[in-house]
């Protein structure tokens, strides 16, 4: 016959794994509820800018198609119809533009972009390596910018304005113009 004591504790020790596998699936839920109100709340916070982005921007819009119909009237004035057609024919479009950012709340704008570059793969690409390019050049910009103001090495912080106007008009590198300076101002003090 078998052992009452460890029938007792095997059965103890089978209903203590599933307690603990009751507590980690309820532990996981409550994660999983979480979460999902985290996601819920996220989305909520996008939803509400781009509801007041869109506002913002169609207000702009508007402006800029009340301009363009100043220009049309005082093309007309000068008798330049054709020009003048085109410009309130923008302005249309510009309002129409304005007026579905107004109309449209977060949700739809943000289903119709999704609807676009689903529809738009390459279009999309193409935008974002645009976007990309414009950035870089920005960013190679503003640093040499930095560099040449002193912010950048603090080696070559020293740099005077003769250098770098020197280095422009004769045409010889910069850098170069300015590693010499710095060499000739190390020998002189010694």
């Amino acid at each position: 016959m078998s052992d009452p004591t460890a029938r007792s504790t095997a059965a103890t020790g089978a209903s203590t794994t599933e307690q603990v596998k009751d507590q980690v699936r309820d532990e996981a839920q409550v994660v999983r509820e979480k979460a999902g109100d985290a996601f819920g709340q996220a989305r909520g916070r996008l939803r509400e800018q781009v509801d007041q982005r869109s506002t913002d921007a169609s207000e702009r819009i508007y402006a800029t198609a009340e301009d363009v119909r100043s220009v049309a009237e005082e093309l007309r004035r000068q008798g330049r119809e054709t020009p003048a057609r085109l410009a309130d024919q923008i302005a249309d479009r510009a309002e129409s533009f304005g007026s579905y950012l107004r109309n449209a709340d977060g949700d739809r704008l943000l289903g119709d972009v999704e609807t676009f570059a689903r529809r738009q793969p390459w279009a999309v690409a193409a935008g974002g390596l645009a976007l990309g390019f414009v950035a870089s050049r920005f960013l190679k910009a503003s640093s040499s910018r930095r560099y040449w103001s002193g912010d950048g090495d603090p080696a070559r912080s020293f740099v005077s304005e003769g250098a770098s106007s020197a280095a422009a008009t004769t045409g010889i590198d910069a850098t170069r113009a300015v590693d010499d300076q710095h060499a000739t101002s190390r020998n002189r003090g010694r």
